[in-house]
């Protein structure tokens, strides 16, 4: 199993599963197309960087190899990583008080028959903001944890002093949603069970 991403959230939460698993980082574009639906957008990056990791892959074993991309959505704009700490204060703003949406694409590539398969799916999870003051904010942004997360926070880390209650799964607002991940892998075939999970 081999994981494509250098996010050392989703290695962890991977690890609490159990199983084995290599890192490979895919070097791919991240960038919305016109008229592409954020959902569409997600599942086609997941996809993207687990397809360039498999086709790397010497092709005498199994493998399988997990994508996933995650976003914030907040209205119609998709939500990345910050450009810089202002773009991050505005982003905190845009959510203050409010509701967002995290969507996750997360893929799996994987041998079958000597061919590639793929199988994919969406995830999403509603999050509610508490209403911020500028100092939360400025504070927040300070201690430099937004400036490498989508949607500019980290519920696992310091901002998840900003989340008020959520309506979904916890790992997908991390990164790498475990439920359907494990259920990814309940599907694939037999010559290829990873784990007894």
């Amino acid at each position: 199993m081999v994981l494509a991403s250098s996010s050392p959230r989703r290695q962890e939460l991977l690890k609490y599963l159990g199983v084995a698993f290599s890192i490979q980082v895919p070097a791919i574009e991240e960038r919305q197309r016109p008229g592409e639906t954020a959902e569409h957008y997600v599942q086609r990056n997941s996809r993207e960087k687990a397809e360039i990791i498999f086709q790397s892959l010497p092709k005498d074993r199994p493998y399988v190899v997990i994508g996933s991309d995650t976003i914030g959505l907040f209205e119609a704009e998709v939500l990345e990583k910050p450009l810089d700490a202002p773009d991050a204060m505005r982003m905190l703003r845009l959510m203050s008080g409010k509701t967002h949406e995290v969507l996750t694409g997360l893929t799996l590539v994987y041998s079958q028959a000597l061919q590639h398969a793929v199988k994919q799916t969406v995830v999403r999870t509603s999050v509610q903001f508490k209403s911020l003051t500028e100092q939360e904010i400025r504070y927040y942004v300070a201690t430099g944890e937004p400036l490498d997360k989508a949607g500019s926070y980290g519920i696992q880390g310091i901002g998840g002093f900003l989340v008020e209650k959520l309506n979904g799964s916890y790992s997908n607002v991390v990164g790498l949603p475990l439920v359907e991940l494990v259920d990814l892998l309940r599907c694939l075939p037999d010559p290829l069970e990873v784990s007894k999970i």
